[in-house]
């Protein structure tokens, strides 16, 4: 993987897009990331200054902050991102803009291009033919926090060419991280396994069979999980885990892929979660509250 030639396009500056484009720029790729909004590309940038630094105080990254964003360009315009080798779309977990945005990407990209999509469980097989280049698409399901987590999970489509996912599993590498390869089938390994916890740990705690911190504890401590299931939804967003849930109940046709009451109550409230700053536990700036 030649590093001076490759450039990749990250379409979509929210907290996974941030993260991918700082990945890329940390392992040396130059990035050009693409938001509709001048205010949302100054909030990334800001995120991966503030991620960098922290970093680099603590001597995980060996070059200095300044030279790692300098590798991110923004844009506001897709055309930007025509001479891209490989073009992530990170947007939100919904499959109408998912193949709207696909399909104008399958069009404007050099022929040789990659597109590929983070979506934690639609169809890659589908999001691929709206792409209008399936041989091309793959399913790179980023981990979150994308900086610090080391998984990649690759899902090629039903059409996905062999050096397509050859060239995928090569970019991983490159950036520093591990792959493994799943099927296309709703929520593929990582959501399908956790976001259903997920979904028993809000069940349980609807039914009060304990508080939300005790069930983190049990699952740290009983469990050696490095956080609780709770905290868990806030980190990935509970919006983002009723939408796989959905997927799945409705992708494997089986009644314990069915949304816990208490997740719908609380993304239909607005409590996505530490990026909304409540889910099932409150954040501020210092510390996490009690819900």
């Amino acid at each position: 993987m030649d590093k001076t030639t490759t450039t990749i396009g990250v379409v979509g500056a929210g907290i996974m897009g941030s993260g991918i484009a700082q990945s890329a720029a940390t392992a040396g790729f130059k990035v050009s990331v693409y938001a509709r909004r001048t205010a949302t590309l100054e909030a990334a940038f800001s995120a991966i200054r503030g991620s960098l630094e922290k970093l680099s105080g603590k001597g995980l990254i060996g070059e200095e902050p300044s030279t790692i964003l300098s590798r991110i360009s923004p844009c506001h315009d897709l055309a930007s991102l025509v001479g891209c080798s490989l073009v992530v779309e990170a947007i939100a977990e919904q499959m109408e803009p998912k193949a709207e945005l696909l399909q104008q990407l399958g069009a404007l990209l050099q022929e040789e291009a990659i597109l590929a999509t983070t979506t934690t469980s639609l169809s890659v097989t589908a999001l691929g033919v709206a792409s209008g280049r399936a041989d091309r698409f793959i399913g790179m399901h980023f981990m979150n926090p994308v900086p610090l987590m080391e998984l990649v999970e690759l899902v090629a489509g039903d059409t996905t060419s062999a050096a397509t996912i050859s060239f995928a599993r090569q970019m991983t590498v490159a950036l520093g991280k591990t792959f493994v390869t799943s099927k296309d089938s709703p929520g593929f390994i990582t959501s399908r396994l956790l976001c259903t916890m997920v979904n028993e740990a809000l069940e349980m705690l609807k039914e009060e069979v304990a508080t939300a911190e005790e069930i983190d504890t049990a699952m740290k401590l009983g469990g050696n999980f490095p956080m609780g299931p709770l905290a868990l939804a806030d980190l990935i967003g509970l919006d983002v885990c009723l939408a796989a849930m959905e997927t799945m109940a409705a992708g494997l046709d089986s009644h314990k892929y069915m949304p816990a009451l208490l997740l719908k109550e609380y993304v239909a409230q607005g409590r996505l979660g530490r990026k909304s700053g409540q889910g099932v536990y409150r954040y501020d700036e210092q510390a996490r509250k009690k819900r």
